[in-house]
């Protein structure tokens, strides 16, 4: 993970390799994602017999953040 100041910032370094845009993220993006109950609820005994519930909300929220491209769906069931 590299933090820049701006998505302008990243596009001029020189590691960018143009069709990744999808992947910059706002700050506040990056809270609401990881605010998520599959990270919040980790280490709850029940974890594993809520991630199914927990994956969905996960997917919700990324779908609220307006990322919709396939490089952000999660792999299978």
């Amino acid at each position: 993970m590299n933090l820049f100041r701006s998505g302008e910032h990243v596009r001029n370094w020189s590691g960018f390799k143009s069709g990744t845009e999808e992947g910059i993220l706002d700050l506040s993006v990056l809270a609401k994602l990881f605010s998520a109950e599959n990270f919040i609820r980790r280490l709850d005994p029940a974890y594993i017999s809520h991630l199914k519930e927990y994956r969905g909300k996960f997917i919700a929220a990324i779908k609220e953040v307006g990322k919709t491209s396939p490089v952000w769906s999660p792999p299978g069931p």
